[in-house]
C-alpha cells in the first residue's frame, strides 16, 4: 500500500508531533490543518510539512485538503469539554466529516486515534463519544485502522508532568480514583504504530489496543512521578464521595485538572487484555526507561545547559 501525501487532522498536538516527525523521516509530505498556526510552531522547520491555518470545523476545509491526500490520519481529541457538546463535536462530528471527505476525495486509507475502553455505552461522555466515533470509522467502508491506547506518556505529556508539577507545589496530594489501573504507553511507540500501519495491509480493518509493558495504579504512578522529580509528598487517597467533590471543584478552575467526566472514565481500568500487537514488530518502552529522561532534576539541568551552550553562554 503506497502513500505519498498524508493529511493529519489534530497533528499540532502531543501525539501529532511524534507521528509527523516519523512521517517526515520517511519522506512523506504532510498536511496539517490547524485553527491557530502558532500552536504548530514546532512543525515549521520540518521540510515536508505544510501547516495550514484554517477552520478545521468547516467540513468543506477537510474535504478540500483530502483531495491532495493519499491517506488521512485522525488524531483529533480532547479530554475535557470547554462547553456542553464539545466531545460530540470533536470526536463524533469531526470524524463523520473526515469519513465523508475521504469518500468524496477517493481516499481509501484512514488511521483513527481512539482510546482504550471507548464504548457508545461507556460510563463517561468522553468514552461514549470515542466509541461512537469508532463505530463511524468501522462502518465507513474505507480501509481503516483504529488505535486504542491506554494513557500516553512522553516529554510533553499532560499526565506525569502534571503530577510532577503538583507534587512540587503542594505539601500533600489528595488523589481521587487512586486504585484505577493504567498501562501507560510511550508516545513514540504509538507514533511508530501509526506510521507502520500506513504501509502494512495486514493492519487494514483492525483495532489495536496499545499498552505499555507494565500495569500501575494511579497512586503508584503519582508516587513514581514524585520519586523521579525529587518531590516526595504524602498522598491521600480520596473515597468516592470526596473524589466527586474534588472533581466538581477542579472542573470549574482554569486548566480543568480533573472533571467529573474524567472520574467516570476511571471507573474502568485502562489496561489491555493481551500483549502488545505483534504485527508492529517491537516491544513497547517501559515507563522507567523514558520518564527519567524528562522528569528528573538532572534532565531539566541537562536541557538548560544545552540551551545555554547553543546560545554561546557558560
Amino acid at each position: 500500500m503506497g502513500t505519498n501525501t498524508i493529511l493529519v487532522v489534530g497533528g499540532s498536538g502531543f501525539v501529532g508531533r511524534y507521528v509527523i516527525s516519523r512521517l517526515v523521516d520517511r519522506a512523506y509530505r504532510v498536511l496539517v490543518p490547524t485553527r491557530r498556526r502558532d500552536r504548530a510552531r514546532h512543525l515549521f522547520l520540518l521540510p515536508t510539512v505544510d501547516v495550514i491555518e484554517c477552520d478545521v470545523g468547516d467540513p468543506t476545509v477537510i474535504a478540500r485538503l483530502a483531495v491532495e491526500a493519499d491517506a488521512v490520519i485522525n488524531l483529533s481529541g480532547i479530554l475535557n469539554e470547554t462547553r456542553s457538546g464539545t466531545f460530540d463535536r470533536v470526536h463524533v462530528e469531526l470524524t463523520r466529516e473526515i469519513v465523508n471527505a475521504c469518500h468524496g476525495a477517493g481516499v481509501r486509507r484512514l488511521l483513527h486515534m481512539s482510546a482504550l475502553n471507548a464504548d457508545p455505552d461507556g460510563p463517561s461522555r468522553y468514552l461514549r463519544s470515542k466509541g461512537e466515533a469508532e463505530a463511524l470509522v468501522a462502518t465507513s467502508g474505507l480501509d481503516w485502522t483504529i488505535f486504542r491506547p491506554s494513557v500516553i506518556f512522553g516529554r510533553e505529556d499532560n499526565f506525569l508532568n502534571l503530577f510532577g508539577t503538583l507534587l512540587k507545589r503542594l505539601p500533600l496530594l489528595a488523589l481521587a480514583s487512586a486504585r484505577t489501573r493504567f498501562a501507560p504507553v510511550y508516545v513514540g511507540d504509538v507514533a511508530q504504530c501509526f506510521v507502520h500501519a500506513l504501509i502494512d495491509d495486514a493492519t487494514v480493518n483492525q483495532r489495536y489496543s496499545l499498552c505499555g509493558p507494565k500495569v500501575y495504579t494511579l497512586r503508584e504512578l503519582v508516587e513514581y512521578a514524585g520519586e523521579v522529580s525529587g518531590h516526595h509528598r504524602p498522598i491521600v487517597s480520596l473515597g468516592r464521595a470526596m473524589g466527586h467533590m474534588q472533581a466538581a471543584t477542579f472542573e470549574r478552575l482554569p486548566g480543568k485538572l480533573l472533571s467529573r467526566d474524567n472520574l467516570k472514565s476511571m471507573e474502568r481500568d485502562s489496561v489491555c487484555d493481551g500483549p502488545f500487537p505483534a504485527v508492529f514488530g517491537f516491544t513497547p518502552s517501559a515507563v522507567e526507561a523514558i520518564v527519567p529522561t524528562y522528569l528528573s532534576p538532572e534532565s531539566s539541568r541537562s536541557r538548560f545547559d544545552g540551551f545555554r551552550s547553543a546560545h554561546g553562554r557558560r
